[in-house]
């Protein structure tokens, strides 16, 4: 690519970002009829919450509208949820989506159990709110929560908090109701019997999480007949006796006037996906006009929130994509062009027993990915007790990164061994040169090198600030996003990059010294690589999802949370190889692709996980 072409191609990938991140903020606002603003606000013991605030410009003092807390779950931030605060706010709603405590840009908690203690943070929003002393265009009686996952507990868990309250007070509860989607492991008596709050459930009918249920097997997850599900209308249309003995689903029971009513829904779905469904994102819509006595002309159906996520996505694709022509733009400048050296010939062209070899390695990597993820996960809790245990610590403090950072390690170390075990045993005899590697450079080179993938990391993120405080957006579809951070992750970066470049650069120098061949397509080549890079993860999650369609139960139920993280991450194991080769054809070295990369993915994967810094 000539330099004035790749000047194109750089400014048309920019061009595209603004066009998207204006569309994805326009569709946001409801097409300008909504507010969306972050605001911070001090909470207790120190600590302080972030959340987003839609407000729609129909309510107004004289004109107050209800108000409804949205909680993310374990491992999520409040963008991960915007689809419902988008639709709910265009329905006549003010939402607070807020960032849980000790994910996002919320401060950590004093709570080991802040989901269940604290609401991640939703019970003091919801006190302030009330207090009449925040927001005076809200109707202070009409205060609802609703989360996925964890966050879905946390709304429970705050109808029981306020309900105890209420009943001791005796007043009404702060919380007029709650939707509780993906979670029913505390839809208990001891947790009911105090809730004076209307109640929804929404649980997936293929709930990976399901086996922690009362039922066993399928029928753990259908609600009609669960008995978590049945406690939830009984304690609302019975005080707790059990005269039910099945539900039906979508059908409301109870009453609005006393704050009964109860609804179920179960639709055909797993946990990870639930929230971004047209059908679940329409029972959770329904809900709340219900419970609020809303007649918006807006059908439930009528969803836009699909709109900013495409345009999302397409800046998350595009913003990657752009680090290529960026770097290249960086490398054509005086100050970096001496980095750019011939490339290297590639391998000799493959004969029968090198392709045996070759075929050999593949497979044994992606044996030994897959067989080492989950003792490296049972690892992680014993070497980083406190973040396991969710306490606050400067020692590694990202809880389920931990065990994806010993995991790349390791591999990363076996990676190294079988790559120069097949040089050493085969390759040499056989026509492979040392120098086809790019391993060739002085300290000075690699100082150079470091310092183009720290400015290239700054610019990468330096437009994504730009672009969230111009339109407040990021990059992102659905739970996996590129997002701005707080300064403090950059040490949380400085501590785990170190370790995880041992992965990427092993990559670097498998794909572009022992997968660079003769003779092969350079599509076959990368694709090859991305493979092999992504399919021992990938195994897992297959491992576990073909036992859970055949039995009812995952294969792994102690860390299922930890295969869900896969989801993730094996997109962003498939592409790196593709990235560390435009790298070595850029600077005929295999030392800039992982540098970049392992700073820009690992800052995505530290701002996407729970961290537990005493702050």
């Amino acid at each position: 690519m000539t330099k004035n072409s790749n000047t194109k191609f750089l400014l048309s990938c920019l061009v595209v970002i603004l066009i998207c991140s204006g569309i994805a903020s326009y569709v946001q606002s409801d097409f300008g009829k909504v507010s969306v603003k972050s605001l911070k606000i001090p909470t207790q013991k120190g600590q302080h919450l972030v959340f987003d605030l839609y407000k729609p410009y129909t309510a107004t003092k004289e004109n107050k509208a209800p108000f409804v807390v949205v909680v993310p779950g374990f491992q999520r931030s409040k963008e991960a949820l915007s689809n419902i605060a988008i639709e709910l706010s265009r329905r006549g709603m003010v939402i607070a989506l807020i960032d849980p405590y000790a994910q996002g840009l919320s401060s950590s908690s004093r709570s080991r159990r802040s989901a269940t203690t604290e609401g991640y943070g939703m019970f003091y929003l919801v006190d302030y709110a009330y207090s009449g002393e925040f927001l005076d265009y809200i109707d202070v009686n009409r205060i609802a929560s609703t989360g996925h996952s964890m966050g879905g507990n946390a709304a429970i868990r705050g109808a029981n908090y306020f309900g105890k309250e209420a009943l001791k007070s005796n007043t009404l509860s702060k919380l007029h109701s709650v939707y509780v989607s993906g979670y029913v492991l505390t839809l208990q008596d001891r947790v009911l019997k105090d809730i004076s709050s209307n109640v929804g459930v929404s649980y997936a009918l293929y709930d990976e999480g399901a086996f922690r249920n009362e039922l066993s097997g399928w029928d753990a997850s259908n609600m009609e007949i669960a008995p978590e599900s049945l406690r939830v209308i009984n304690w609302g249309i019975n005080k707790g006796r059990k005269t039910l003995t099945e539900v039906e689903l979508g059908k409301y029971y109870g009453s609005l006037m006393d704050r009964s009513l109860r609804v179920i829904h179960n639709e055909e779905l797993i946990h990870p996906f639930q929230p971004y469904n047209n059908i679940a994102t329409a029972n959770q819509i329904e809900y709340f006009e219900k419970v609020f006595d809303l007649n918006s002309p807006i059908d439930s159906s009528d969803q836009i929130w699909q709109w900013k996520e495409l345009m999302t996505l397409i800046n998350m694709i595009v913003a990657m994509i752009m680090l290529i022509p960026f770097s290249r733009f960086l490398l054509s400048q005086n100050i970096f062009n001496t980095l750019v050296k011939d490339v290297p010939k590639a391998l000799p062209q493959q004969n029968k027993t090198s392709k045996i070899i070759f075929w050999i390695i593949f497979f044994l990597g992606a044996f030994i990915a897959s067989m080492s993820y989950i003792p490296m996960v049972d690892a992680a809790k014993v070497i980083f007790a406190d973040a396991a245990n969710r306490e606050l610590t400067w020692f590694y403090p990202q809880r389920m990164n931990n065990s994806v950072m010993l995991w790349a390690a390791f591999n990363g170390v076996i990676g190294l061994i079988l790559f120069t075990g097949s040089y050493q045993l085969f390759g040499k005899k056989h026509g492979v040169s040392i120098s086809s590697w790019g391993l060739e450079a002085d300290i000075k080179y690699i100082a150079k090198t470091f310092a183009l993938a720290l400015t290239v990391f700054a610019s990468y993120y330096a437009l994504l600030f730009l672009i969230y405080y111009i339109f407040h957006v990021d990059y992102r579809f659905w739970f996996m996003g590129v997002r701005i951070f707080q300064p403090e992750m950059l040490l949380v970066l400085a501590m785990y990059a170190p370790i995880f470049f041992i992965f990427f650069f092993s990559n670097s120098l498998r794909v572009n010294g022992a997968m660079r061949i003769k003779g092969q397509a350079e599509w076959k080549s990368m694709l090859i690589a991305g493979v092999a890079n992504s399919l021992g993860l990938f195994l897992i999650i297959l491992l576990q999802y073909v036992t859970f369609a055949l039995t009812g139960t995952v294969f792994w139920t102690t860390n299922w949370l930890s295969v869900n993280l896969l989801f993730a991450i094996v997109p962003m194991m498939f592409v790196l190889p593709y990235f560390n080769r435009y790298f070595f054809y850029m600077t005929g070295r295999v030392y800039l692709g992982p540098m970049v990369t392992t700073l820009v993915f690992i800052m995505i994967l530290s701002t996407n996980t729970v961290v537990y810094l005493p702050i």
